[in-house]
Order: structure tokens, then C-alpha cells, then sequence
């Protein structure tokens, strides 16, 4: 029986996930992120395929993997060159998508003082995803490429259970989908098999509650406008 403080906990791990995109350098106890694998890695898949892999970096291995992909990001010539390997967002944006996708952007770079003037500006905050946002601990998700669709569902319970464990311990994260542009130089640096696609990428740390970023919280639409109740 889950008390009513217990579900108070829970929804609170829950609505208090945000996007954290700027981190303290505080390290994380190993214990502390091993912890956090394990409970996660109780999320359902079906037959129990568990299609999770994971890649956690720290001190040098992240510095080392973030020193790579910067490299090549920071040449617009040689970043071209590399391309996903799978469509993460819709190949042609439709309403309401593309206003919800506009309005965290502005939302966030107005936070920042950025114009849309400014694309420079705006790179470099799109290239703090290659720092992991200076997180200590970043991960690195990865999955084998003979499973199907389905065990990409099974996939993102995996990652939300990371995230709210990670709530539970007092750390913040920040879901990275910018990762797999440069999916070849993360399966080299990290010598992630040649069966494996990077899913994405994570940070995981404590916030730094003195960025003027972090006090972004996005907009969620009411129940009304996305579920339905029959009887």
C-alpha cells in the first residue's frame, strides 16, 4: 500500500524534472549513479528484452569525448558531414509541434539576452550541449540495432525512470537528443559496438541555481486537450 506522503514523493520527482542546461561542477558519488542505473532499469519491455546500454563518462573519458565532438562541431564544413542516424524530430514540423518547438526556444534565449539576431549566440548555446551543459557526469545511451520500434518505447520508460530517480536523490538531468549527429565520433571514442546506435546522450548533475537558464519551466498543456475519458 503506497501511503499518501509515498505519492506525494512520487509526483513531486516527477513535475520538479526539468531540462537543466547549466550544471555545478560537484561530483556525484558513483554509488549515487549506480543507484539511480539499477531502480531505473526496473522499467518494463516487452518479454523482457531490457534494451537499455549504457556509457557513463566522467573526468577524463568526458572530457576526452566532449574535446572530439566540439572539434568537429566548431567547423560548420566538417559538422555537415556528419548526420543523424535516425529521425529524432518530424521531418516536416506541423501545428501544434512546431509552435510548442518555437515558443521553448524564444522562451529560453530570451532568458539569455539572445535576439533572433543573433545566430552566433544561438550556436553557442546549441554547442553547450557538447559540454554536457558542464555537468560531471555525462551518459552516453546506446541500443542494438536489430531491435525494432517497440523497444524504443521500452526505451524512453528507461530514461524517464533515470530522471526522476535522479529528483529523487536531490541531482537534475537534461535529455540530449544533439548527440546523435555525431554518433560516429561517440561509438569511437567510447568503442561502443559496431551493432549499437546511440539513442542519446545525458546530463546528469546538480543544477546551478544561480543560471538565469534553469529558470525556465515549460508550459504543459491542460488534460483536456489530450485526453479523452469514455464510459
Amino acid at each position: 500500500m503506497i501511503s499518501n506522503e509515498q505519492q506525494r514523493l512520487v509526483d513531486q520527482a516527477i513535475v520538479s524534472r526539468r531540462s537543466i542546461r547549466a550544471f555545478l561542477p560537484t561530483a556525484v558519488a558513483h554509488d549515487d549513479i549506480a543507484a539511480i542505473l539499477e531502480v531505473a532499469a526496473r522499467a518494463p519491455s516487452g518479454t523482457n528484452t531490457q534494451p537499455w546500454k549504457v556509457t557513463v563518462v566522467t573526468g577524463q573519458a568526458r572530457q576526452r569525448l566532449v574535446e572530439a565532438i566540439l572539434a568537429v562541431a566548431a567547423d560548420p564544413q566538417a559538422a555537415a558531414q556528419h548526420t543523424e542516424e535516425y529521425a529524432y524530430y518530424p521531418r516536416q514540423w506541423t501545428s501544434p509541434f512546431i509552435e510548442r518547438r518555437r515558443k521553448v526556444g524564444w522562451d529560453l534565449y530570451a532568458l539569455l539576452g539572445l535576439g533572433r539576431e543573433n545566430k552566433a549566440g544561438m550556436a553557442a548555446q546549441h554547442a553547450r550541449n557538447f559540454r554536457f551543459f558542464d555537468a560531471p557526469v555525462g551518459l552516453i545511451f546506446s541500443i542494438d540495432r536489430v531491435l525494432e520500434q517497440g523497444s524504443w518505447l521500452d526505451y524512453g520508460m528507461f530514461l524517464q525512470n533515470i530522471m526522476v530517480a535522479a529528483r529523487g536523490r536531490g541531482l537534475d538531468t537534461c535529455p540530449q537528443a544533439a548527440f546523435t549527429q555525431f554518433h560516429r565520433i561517440i561509438a569511437q571514442q567510447l568503442d561502443l559496438p559496431a551493432n549499437e546506435t546511440v539513442v542519446c546522450g545525458m546530463a546528469l548533475g546538480y543544477a546551478d541555481p544561480g543560471k538565469i537558464e534553469n529558470s525556465l519551466v515549460t508550459e504543459r498543456v491542460p488534460l483536456a486537450q489530450f485526453a479523452r475519458f469514455l464510459s
